[in-house]
């Protein structure tokens, strides 16, 4: 078997070409990447619905929108809060109830109290559900084409403009895809 390189706390960015309505032009923020597979959130599906009608008691700590995000197809039915803790802090310094992922981006243990948390936040959000993958199902689709693999930043989390979100992460890269962030919605009106 090769060996995964891992890919955890990086952004994948959907192609114009990745033909799955699932995650047209989706930003999402791997969680987990290793020869087992892949986890990840899609940070630009709000919803709805308010996080105070799913989790009242995180409902104060939610960035705006103060809306629960479609993580991805899998397991709508489940919660998972992914928070940005200044600084990053780790081991010892991290507080209870969240652990790091990468860098000041990490994962909120939701049975925990809020209050546990509330000091240390810097921004939190809530998604149902997540988007995984299989061993190398992730690595095939990358060398088909189907994402741009581009480094997060602390503020992707809790962009206050989700719907800008795959734009902008594109217009900030150095390469050829910041030309990508002006594709057009509809190639076929163009």
């Amino acid at each position: 078997m090769t060996e995964v390189s891992s890919l955890t706390g990086r952004l994948l960015v959907a192609t114009p070409a990745l033909a799955d309505p699932n995650f047209d032009r989706a930003v999402v923020l791997l969680l987990d990447h290793d020869e087992e597979g892949s986890l990840g959130v899609v940070l630009n599906r709000p919803t709805p619905v308010d996080v105070g009608d799913i989790l009242e008691g995180w409902a104060d700590l939610a960035g705006e929108p103060g809306v629960v995000f479609q993580g991805g197809p899998v397991s709508l039915d489940s919660a998972l809060g992914v928070a940005v803790i200044p600084g990053g802090a780790s081991g010892e310094g991290a507080p209870l109830g969240w652990r790091r992922v990468h860098g000041a981006i990490g994962l909120v243990d939701l049975e925990a109290p809020p209050e546990l948390l509330a000091r240390a936040l810097g921004s939190l959000r809530i998604f149902a559900g997540y988007a995984g993958w299989g061993p190398g199902q992730l690595e095939d689709e990358l060398v088909e084409g189907a994402w741009y693999v581009v480094e997060s930043e602390p503020g992707d989390v809790s962009s206050p403009a989700p719907e800008r979100l795959w734009r902008e992460v594109l217009r900030r890269q150095r390469s050829e895809l910041a030309m990508v962030a002006t594709y057009p919605d509809d190639p076929t009106l163009n």
